[in-house]
């Protein structure tokens, strides 16, 4: 087989699932044609996003290892919510939530009680029955050092 005809065969494969977020030109129905040109912006922009959100998830890692933690998880997906990053200190589970924001005050007011309830219902399929539960928050800041807030919420709230 050349190498032409391995590149033959990957066209014609269906294009991966990559999820979208629709332009507000999109949205706004302003007809066909509204928000041409403007996805590779959109794409750039939550590339971006993503990769801050990355290395705030490694600083807030970085400082919760530097406290004692040790880290079980980063990322932990289920269907029912997201969870940043799942620590262990002394006995004492953790499951934090990272919040990146130009100010310590707008990064503690993003965590929301939808999102709370979302953490939540995803650390209850971690633990599985085990008693003990802690929920944290990390909040990012460039050029500062992240805070950390345990215990920030519970799951009784």
């Amino acid at each position: 087989m050349s190498p032409n005809d391995r590149n033959l065969s990957r066209r014609n494969r269906p294009p991966r699932y990559s999820p979208t977020v629709p332009s507000p030109a999109s949205e706004g129905g302003l007809g066909s044609g509204a928000g041409e040109g403007s996805e590779g912006v959109d794409d750039a922009q939550r590339r971006s996003a993503f990769r801050f959100g990355l290395s705030a998830e490694s600083r807030a890692a970085a400082l919760l290892i530097a406290k004692g933690y040790r880290i079980l998880a980063r990322r932990f997906r289920t269907p029912l919510g997201e969870i940043d990053i799942v620590a262990r200190r002394r006995g004492v589970l953790v499951f934090v939530e990272v919040k990146a924001r130009d100010s310590f005050d707008s990064a503690a007011e993003a965590i929301g009680k939808r999102q709370q309830s979302r953490i939540i219902a995803a650390a209850q399929l971690w633990l599985a029955g085990h008693p003990e539960d802690g929920f944290d928050v990390v909040l990012v800041v460039p050029g500062c050092v992240p805070r950390h807030l345990p215990a920030a919420f519970d799951a009784s709230a």
